[in-house]
Parts: C-alpha cells; structure tokens; sequence
C-alpha cells in the first residue's frame, strides 16, 4: 500500500502531478486528465522529477502518483486524480475522500489492486475506452448492450 503523504517542504511552482512514465496505464490516464486540465496542472514522471522533492522517497513515487500544489500540499494515489476533479471544478470526490472514511477506505483499496495490476487495467482501459484518451470512445456501452440483449434472447 502507498504511503499518505500531506506535504512537501519543496513545492512547485505550479502545481504538479507526478506519475510513473513507464507504466502505459498511468499514460493513457494521465494523457485523458492533461487533456481535460487545459494546463491548470503540470504533468511530470517521477522519474525526472523525483530528486525535486526529497523529502518524499522515491519508493513512494513509484507506488502511487503524486498532485504536489504550490503551498506544498501532496495528494496520493486516489486523492491526487480526485483532486485534479477539483481542479475542474467537480470537489465533491476530493471532500468525500477527505471526510468519508469508508469512501477513502474503498479508494485506496481499489488503487492499490489496480497499481498492482497494471496492465491488466491497461488492457481493460483500451478495451473500454479505445486507443485515444483525448477522445475516449464507449465500448463498454456496447458491451453491456450485447450482453442484455443475450440475456433477454435466453
């Protein structure tokens, strides 16, 4: 599991989401979120950008992505794409992960199993949403829909 880390005595100069640049899942996500931001954050690997903050191991940059604000705040794993939905004006993922034990509970959870499985969730990604995360197509919809009208001709 991730290590929760509150702040940094390091902050950016704009605020900065720091992900694994080798992992194709973080990418495509990271590529969905860089696109819907509109340069409101910064997008960086922590493999370049890691030795910036040293009072975060880089241990725990590989374990989960980091949103690092300018007043120094850190928001990990779920919390940092939940605060990029802040960003965009939608707070209510980042106000519940912060005053909703069971939500947070659940959060970190499913990230954890999805940082473990990676590519799995690569896959299922594509899958889902197709090749392109600046326009994510929906598959899934179809997906459910053949599988109801299977069911219904049972």
């Amino acid at each position: 599991m991730f290590q929760e880390i509150n702040s940094t005595n390091y902050p950016p100069e704009n605020s900065t989401l720091v992900w694994d640049g080798e992992c194709k899942f973080c990418k495509w996500w990271k590529d969905r979120w860089e696109h819907k931001i509109k340069g409101k954050v910064q997008f960086r690997t922590y493999q370049d950008v890691h030795l910036e903050f040293p009072d975060i191991p880089k241990k725990e940059f590989q374990k989960a992505s980091r949103l690092i604000d300018t007043n120094g705040n850190v928001y990990s794993g779920p919390d940092s794409a939940y605060k990029l939905y802040y960003y965009l004006g939608k707070p209510k993922w980042h106000l519940w992960y912060k005053r909703q034990k069971w939500f947070k509970v659940f959060s970190n959870n499913a990230y954890n199993h999805i940082a473990k499985n990676r590519s799995f969730y690569y896959k299922v990604t594509i899958l889902l949403f197709g090749n392109d995360p600046t326009k994510p197509k929906i598959y899934w919809f179809y997906y459910v829909l053949l599988i109801i009208l299977l069911l219904i001709s049972i």
